[in-house]
Parts: C-alpha cells; sequence; structure tokens
C-alpha cells in the first residue's frame, strides 16, 4: 500500500478529508523521525515499539571483489511487533 493509498483508507475510517488524514500522517511520521533522532522510543500499545541501536563500527567483505572495507558505526531503527497486531498478521 502507497502513501497515497493509506491516506485515502485512513480518511475513509476516521471520517476526515485526505488533506486534514495527510497533514496528520506527515506530522506523526515527523513526530516519530524527531524522537527517534533524539534517542527516544516510540511505543504504540498493541502496535509496536520503535527504538534505535548502535552498530558498532566493523570490517566488511565486498562479494565481487574480496576487497576488505571499513563500515563506520551507525545508529540505527528497530521496530518490536505489538501482541495485537502480531495476532492480526498472524490469523
Amino acid at each position: 500500500m502507497k502513501k497515497a493509498e493509506f491516506v485515502q483508507a485512513v480518511a475513509e475510517k476516521a471520517g476526515l478529508s485526505k488533506k486534514d488524514t495527510e497533514a496528520l500522517l506527515d506530522a506523526a511520521i515527523e513526530t516519530i523521525t524527531e524522537a527517534l533522532a533524539a534517542g527516544k522510543s516510540v511505543s504504540f500499545i498493541g502496535f509496536g515499539t520503535f527504538t534505535t541501536a548502535e552498530r558498532a563500527a566493523r570490517k566488511a567483505k565486498v562479494p565481487g571483489t574480496g576487497k576488505v572495507v571499513d563500515v563506520p558505526a551507525t545508529r540505527a531503527v528497530k521496530f518490536k511487533v505489538g501482541k495485537k497486531l502480531k495476532e492480526a498478521v498472524a490469523k
């Protein structure tokens, strides 16, 4: 499902205009992004939790050439699925 389809579906369920729904979705995504960038986690009970994890620097081998390259340390986003979502998808 693409963003436009998602906005349409949420607008219909919530009884809102597509314009208002898209503004709400954009604000929610921006807020989640800002929280994760600040090192905070974002939880939606039953849906899941967004967190960040530190990944240490490492060396990796390029498959085509066999050359070893340095991969710098980074922070990655993780998502842990909530119980309700897990059960709904498993049906």
